[in-house]
């Protein structure tokens, strides 16, 4: 989620929509209100995590209806309002993943304009609310960043378990780009001693203080294991602005996790490299981004959200099936009017 001038309007009316979209109201996909998406699959059943309040939560059996459950949080972790001053409970970008026989999500609290940010995890046996075994246990805070000290953001998190099992987060927005830091097996907190890494980066006016987040728009990181490539897919340039949105996902990848991650013209993605994969139009979408990746019956899913140019541009669920060309680089196709 970006930290740019327009984002209060924004967030405010995610918020605002969050709060009056009942539980149990049930959307297709394209109409489905969501922000920052990631999907995981329990059984028969698919779940998707987004931006709001408590994070929300939808659920669906066919991946074209979607039921809004309860939050993850019926109110703010305390160590989030302690930790981040103005924090009410509007939780940032999660991201889901199971090992080790849980759940694990990944969520980011933050204030606005600042790199005033924590990323937290939450820990869960099964994702179906109407087991006796479903039962949300924060972690609390695993990173964070702060105004003055850090050239980073701990928003936006991913996290990706390498093929020798040895478990990475990928995270940030805006300032001095994308990071990737080691984790403990335990996934809930960092390697000692901790190694870090660039994974992305885009040109920042050297002239803007480093208490805010310039001009080097990049955010939103995934990374996908596919053969022996590792894809790191990220969002560049702005979201949350309506019709003047032009988010779009780029790619590029890697024999090693740790990078460096290439485009297709063999451009580091670290020096503003990364090959389009989507993007907005003014008939359609506006704007398109914040993407993850899934595989589920054989199938790889490209879910994200895109601001609708039919409705306002309000954000939209976006879903589609990942194709892969010859040289085993993604395409997304039917690309629905993009």
């Amino acid at each position: 989620m970006k930290l740019i001038a327009g984002i209060l309007l924004c967030t405010f009316s995610l918020a605002l929509q969050a709060q009056t979209v009942p539980a149990d109201t049930v959307f297709l996909t394209r109409n489905t209100p969501v922000h920052d998406p990631v999907i995981i699959k329990e059984k028969d059943t698919y779940y998707v995590f987004c931006t709001g309040f408590g994070i929300t939560v939808f659920s669906s059996g066919d991946l074209q209806h979607w039921r809004k459950e309860k939050p993850v949080f019926a109110r703010p972790p305390e160590w989030a309002m302690k930790a981040v001053p103005g924090f009410r409970g509007h939780i940032w970008a999660p991201d889901i993943s199971f090992h080790n026989g849980r759940y694990y999500l990944y969520y980011a609290v933050s204030a606005f304009g600042k790199n005033t940010s924590c990323i937290g995890v939450a820990v869960n046996t099964t994702l179906d609310n109407t087991s006796p075994d479903y039962r949300w246990e924060d972690k609390g805070k695993v990173i964070q960043s702060v105004p003055g000290r850090d050239m980073w953001n701990a928003i936006d998190p991913n996290l990706i378990i390498d093929s020798s099992k040895t478990p990475w987060l990928a995270f940030g927005s805006f300032w001095d780009g994308i990071k990737l830091v080691k984790m403990k097996d335990d996934l809930l907190s960092l390697a000692t001693p901790e190694e870090w890494y660039t994974i992305a980066r885009r040109p920042r006016d050297i002239t803007t203080a480093d208490t805010v987040a310039g001009n080097g728009a990049v955010e939103a990181p995934f990374i996908f294991q596919k053969g022996k490539y590792y894809y790191l897919f990220v969002s560049w340039d702005y979201c949350c602005r309506g019709e003047k949105s032009n988010y779009k996902v780029v790619v590029g990848r890697s024999e090693r996790v740790q990078g460096p991650y290439l485009d297709k013209q063999n451009i580091p993605m670290q020096l503003n490299g990364g090959t389009i994969v989507i993007e907005g139009n003014s008939k359609q979408w506006y704007g398109v981004g914040h993407n993850a990746v899934y595989t589920a019956d054989g199938k790889d899913y490209f879910i994200y959200h895109g601001y609708d140019a039919q409705d306002q541009g309000r954000p939209k669920l976006l879903l589609e099936e990942i194709k892969w060309d010859q040289d085993c680089w993604p395409v997304i196709l039917p690309k629905k009017g993009l």
